[in-house]
């Protein structure tokens, strides 16, 4: 957010900020600065320099979570599942038997569409929201990385692009809290069979 203001503020000014990572923007941006604005965007972009230290910081120390829970590294294997999704994932559920069964780990963290029978008709309807709201919001930023145009091949991307093709309006959407879903399945069943992501599983009988 300080990133787009900072560039908003400029541009506003006529000038423009040059293209770059967030890490480099402090130094090269500030010579791109108008004087006008210089009092005013300097300590901006000297807040980003700051924040961006603190985030590196905090990285590090997620990433020392490995040592004493292995399972994140396991985790990280499956696609758009980096260090902070696979820690809060391995430390919300605390252990595999947290769950009875793989299929309800996505009812477990609220992904699964409460249902509205009556009569004959059986209606999906938005999902429970049950659990964790934090893991769920990190499941959902994954399943968009997968369904992206950098998600890497699998069949589980396959899987929900099919499904977003086929939902209308509404496909995406259905698409990506689908694969969340399908994610934290994934995930649970990873956790308790030891085994690292694969992208095409094969199915029982021939992997017998």
């Amino acid at each position: 957010m300080i990133v787009n203001a900072v560039r908003g503020l400029v541009k506003s000014a006529g000038g423009r900020l040059p293209a770059c990572s967030t890490e480099s923007l402090p130094t090269r941006a500030a010579a791109a600065v108008p004087p006008a604005l210089a009092e005013v965007a300097i300590p901006l972009l000297e807040q980003i320099g700051m924040l961006t230290a603190q985030i590196g910081g905090l990285d590090k120390q997620i990433e020392k979570l490995s040592a004493k829970y292995p399972e994140i590294v396991l985790l990280r294997t499956a696609p758009g599942v980096g260090p902070v999704v696979a820690a809060a994932y391995a430390l919300t559920l605390d252990r595999p038997d947290a769950v009875a069964h793989n299929r309800s780990a996505g009812a477990f963290l609220g992904l699964r569409p409460a249902q509205s029978q009556s009569g004959g008709s059986d209606p999906q309807r938005r999902i429970t929201r049950a659990g964790d709201t934090y893991l769920r919001s990190l499941l959902v930023q994954s399943a968009q990385y997968i369904l992206g145009r950098f998600g890497p091949d699998s069949e589980l991307r396959r899987w929900g692009l099919r499904l977003a093709q086929s939902g209308g309006k509404r496909g995406k959407k259905r698409a990506i809290v689908a694969v969340a879903r399908k994610l934290a399945v994934i995930l649970h069943s990873m956790w308790r069979s030891g085994r690292r992501f694969q992208p095409f599983p094969q199915p029982a009988a021939a992997a017998a």
